[in-house]
């Protein structure tokens, strides 16, 4: 495992944060005391079913327990992760890891919304480690992430699976607070987004990163984001079987008149899995495009559906 003053070096490092890395916020320097969160969670097998056995939180972040209200999937415990602090602030540093052991299955999501506040000074910063054992299952589904005015936000998500294991990540984005003010769309200053995956014996997958610095227009373009203020990234690791059958229930998606997004699947490389990829004008089409692919894999890998009142849909 990494450790945590180790990865956020590692992270300071990017090229990106150049411009932003030697400002310290007049209120609190950043990755002080108080700046720092950590969340580890730890999913096993006891007596046949999944628990979660390890839990270590430090404030902003917190999970309370395992809940098990999926009625479409009892058996999966449920985890929310609070963030007490009501959004991330400049110089904050957030360090996650999630483990699932052998044969072990669960979901992490969150309480709602990701907000990144305004910024004038440094930057804030996530790291994510997931490791899923032989035959694990994991859902990574938290809510949106929105960038305010002038914010600079950096995620990085590295996953260790085993061949026969499966997870579902999901990053789900949105341009800005569209229905704040006209100049919060993409009106922040870098959002940068980045998953990585690789095996147990350090074979590497794929690694995809979504960057957005302001004052580059190509985000607007026609074939980007014009007309879309909603996106999102949903990797599918799985066994090449899983994913060609997921794949053949998939068709891409155009805009009509019930429809207002765009959304379609590829392959990964080194036969990873899936990437699903949509874009809308509200969250509410994104949503139901992130739906449909998740419940495509949950009925051809676990052989249960989401709930039919589950609530995004």
């Amino acid at each position: 495992m990494t450790g945590l003053h180790e990865r956020l070096t590692q992270i300071d490092d990017a090229r990106e944060l150049s411009e932003f890395r030697a400002q310290q916020p007049a209120q609190m320097r950043a990755a002080g005391p108080g700046k720092i969160g950590e969340l580890r969670l730890g999913f096993s097998l006891r007596d046949g079913r999944s628990v979660l056995h390890d839990l270590y939180r430090v404030a902003p972040l917190l999970v309370q327990q395992a809940l098990y209200w999926d009625e479409a999937m009892p058996e999966l415990p449920i985890c929310s992760i609070i963030s007490v602090g009501g959004g991330i602030l400049q110089g904050d540093r957030y360090r996650l890891e999630i483990n699932v052991e052998e044969g072990a299955c669960a979901q992490v999501t969150s309480q709602g919304a990701n907000r990144i506040h305004q910024m004038d000074a440094n930057y804030a910063s996530q790291h994510l480690e997931v490791n899923l054992g032989a035959g694990a299952y994991l859902e990574y589904v938290p809510d949106f992430t929105i960038p305010y005015r002038d914010s600079r936000y950096i995620n990085e998500t590295e996953i260790v699976i085993a061949e026969d294991a499966t997870m579902l990540y999901s990053e789900m984005m949105m341009t800005g607070r569209k229905h704040h003010h006209s100049s919060e769309r993409f009106g922040f200053d870098l959002l940068s987004m980045k998953v990585s995956a690789r095996r147990p014996d350090g074979r590497r997958l794929f690694t995809d990163k979504v960057l957005i610095e302001k004052g580059n227009g190509t985000v607007d373009f026609t074939a980007v984001m014009r007309g879309f203020d909603a996106f999102a990234n949903v990797v599918c690791l799985t066994p090449p079987e899983n994913a060609a059958r997921i794949s053949a229930r998939i068709d891409v998606n155009f805009p009509s008149s019930e429809r207002r997004s765009i959304s379609g699947v590829s392959m990964l490389p080194n036969k990873a899995g899936l990437m699903f990829r949509a874009v809308g004008v509200e969250t509410y089409d994104v949503r139901a495009e992130v739906r449909r692919f998740w419940q495509a894999v949950r009925e051809e890998t676990r052989r249960r559906t989401l709930p039919e009142e589950f609530l995004w849909r």
